[in-house]
């Protein structure tokens, strides 16, 4: 059965209640030869800085020094009934800090690249979106897909030192794809399982599988400073942008309230700050502000108030 609660946020669950996350639309890759070729300033990123997904390309675009060749724009936080919106002066909604206004199309929302992409378009309006300023279209909206397009496929246009760096590393994949798949449904999909549940019955199974997961995470970040080996990969990335939400959103909005990372967690809490504090690719992609406020405000079914939580103080602890 499908919730439909505006056309920014399909809630897909099954019949016991489980919340069911629908796949992405657009899977096609950037590559030498092919018809979405790497060049410089053909493609634009479209991100939310409270979209766990969308931060993971936000991430490794700075790390591999994309910023040059793949400029990107941030929506507003405050995703309503016609889903993610650009900052438009008439529209109080989509005015807030770091909104951006759409460069390309001046779209009032990100529904309208889709259209504009494929006016027959009937999926979920999900970021990131990697466009295509030539073809005037959608690349790719499936993050983990985005990501490794990102980690080699520009590398001729790129520095060697930044070329040079690899975070899906031929001798540690098999240890990263294992990695992903369990982090992926116990924790980063997890979570939304979790608090999206519509039984109780379907929320206890969830929570017992985030915590499992994250018992098993603390595990291995006890013995090793990262989670495929002794570099840092794109597991570390993928499971960091959901980790750096949890205390301020996923513990009392998705009611994963078991323990929290700073007080239940010390190697994972270790792990998540050093990159934070350490690196700014971590830091430059996450604002606080729209993380609570698009999570709190957006989803009127879970808060029906809107009020936004202050707490917890401080959003992540120092080194």
């Amino acid at each position: 059965m499908t919730t439909q609660l505006d056309i920014g946020t399909r809630v897909q669950t099954d019949r016991d209640g489980s919340f069911v996350r629908p796949a992405s639309s657009f899977r096609n890759f950037i590559e030498k030869g092919g018809k979405f070729a790497p060049e410089r300033e053909r493609y634009h990123l479209y991100v939310s800085y409270a979209c766990p997904w969308a931060t993971r390309a936000l991430i490794v675009r700075k790390l591999k020094g994309l910023e040059d060749i793949i400029p990107f724009t941030a929506v507003s936080p405050r995703m309503g009934k016609d889903g993610w919106p650009f900052r438009r002066e008439d529209d109080e909604e989509s005015i807030f800090p770091a909104a951006d206004a759409d460069p390309l199309y001046q779209s009032a929302h990100v529904k309208d690249l889709y259209f504009r992409a494929d006016p027959n378009f009937s999926g979920r309006f999900t970021v990131p979106v990697l466009w295509d300023k030539k073809l005037h279209t959608i690349v790719n909206n499936e993050s983990s897909e985005i990501i490794r397009i990102f980690n080699s496929e520009f590398n001729d246009l790129l520095p060697p030192e930044k070329a040079a760096l690899d975070f899906y590393p031929a001798e540690l994949r098999s240890r990263i794809d294992e990695v992903n798949e369990w982090v992926y449904h116990q924790i980063n999909n997890g979570v939304y399982r979790t608090g999206f549940a519509t039984t109780q019955a379907a929320y206890e199974k969830a929570v017992n599988e985030v915590f499992d997961g994250l018992d098993k995470v603390e595990k291995i970040l006890s013995k090793s400073e990262y989670l495929a080996g002794d570099k840092l990969t794109e597991a570390d990335i993928r499971l960091w942008v959901t980790i750096i939400r949890f205390d301020p959103v996923y513990v009392g909005h998705f009611k994963c309230n078991f323990r929290t990372i700073r007080a239940g967690y010390p190697a994972i809490n270790e792990w998540h700050k050093k990159l934070y504090w350490n690196n700014d690719a971590f830091k430059s992609s996450t604002r606080f502000d729209h993380i609570k406020t698009h999570y709190y405000w957006s989803h009127p079914h879970v808060n029906p108030t809107r009020i936004v939580p202050l707490g917890p103080v401080p959003d992540i602890e120092p080194l």
